[in-house]
């Protein structure tokens, strides 16, 4: 009996953390599809701004920015990391921070060291245990990000390339392709990539007010602060994203080991039954 009881205990105990992987795995799919509608709104943004910046650097204008010539002399490499503020997400946060280790160490071997800026509760645990040279953290920016949150953030990156720190710098996050699967991103902030074969060889603007280094410094650091709060976004929508398949395979798991423990205690229920009816029988027996 006290076998069976102990069953009977555990198959409770999975069903209670069943329910409980059910209901986060219903809230991070309704989160997921409000998240992933604000990633999708704030995509094109992106993608435009990074467009006519490419467009305006490659342009034959009397001012040449300092982000797009980067500094070639420097000895640092910064990386802006975007991670989870929560776990229970499978590999998510795993998977970045190995490619972004990999991509640290193939630095490390060309005599360039590396600075982090940390965005997420999850990174910051992460370095602060195995090591990492940490300039400035942002948490619990919230599943609905505003840029005023990681102004700080960039700020202290952009202030550290102006001063000729940097070598260049580097947005790590992961990349939302589809519900299944999320992509770990490790993509140059500056020097600005250019794509030369996308616009003509020469070409100039007439800038209004009569000052391109002004107006080029706002937009960069209006370009730069546009691509961290995207990556902020689709990071969130891939966190919910891995969380409700992770806890979706978590269920799955806990009504496989129901079954099982079901199993077992039917078996051992069976074996009890059994056991009391050959002592009955042996007791009428040795009373006849």
């Amino acid at each position: 009996m006290a076998q069976t009881r102990e069953i009977r205990t555990k198959i409770a105990s999975v069903k209670s953390t069943q329910k409980i992987t059910k209901a986060m795995q219903l809230v991070a799919a309704s989160k997921m599809r409000r998240t992933q509608t604000m990633m999708e709104r704030t995509r094109p943004y992106s993608h435009k701004i990074r467009s006519v910046l490419e467009h305006v650097a490659m342009s034959s204008a009397e001012y040449n920015h300092p982000y797009v010539h980067g500094h070639p002399s420097a000895k640092k490499i910064g990386f802006i990391v975007v991670s989870s503020d929560r776990g229970l997400c499978g590999g998510l946060n795993t998977n970045l921070f190995r490619a972004l280790i990999q991509k640290i160490q193939a630095f490390d071997s060309k005599g360039l060291a590396s600075e982090l800026c940390l965005i997420g509760r999850k990174g910051e645990v992460f370095f602060e245990h195995h090591g990492g040279n940490i300039q400035g953290t942002a948490e619990y920016v919230g599943e609905h990000p505003l840029v005023k949150d990681l102004v700080g953030i960039v700020k202290v990156m952009l202030d550290a390339f102006d001063e000729k720190k940097y070598h260049s710098l580097y947005m790590v996050y992961n990349e939302f392709v589809n519900t299944m699967k999320q992509q770990p991103t490790i993509h140059q902030l500056l020097p600005l990539p250019l794509e030369k074969t996308a616009a003509p060889k020469h070409w100039d603007y007439i800038y209004e007010p009569d000052d391109a280094k002004l107006i080029l410094n706002q937009l960069m650091r209006r370009y730069i602060e546009s691509q961290v709060y995207q990556a902020v976004v689709e990071n969130v929508a891939c966190f919910q994203a891995a969380q409700m398949v992770a806890m979706k395979s978590a269920t799955d798991n806990a009504q496989d080991m129901i079954r099982a423990l079901q199993t077992s205690f039917n078996q051992a229920r069976q074996a009890t039954i059994t056991r009391e009816i050959s002592e009955i029988v042996a007791g009428a027996d040795a009373i006849a």
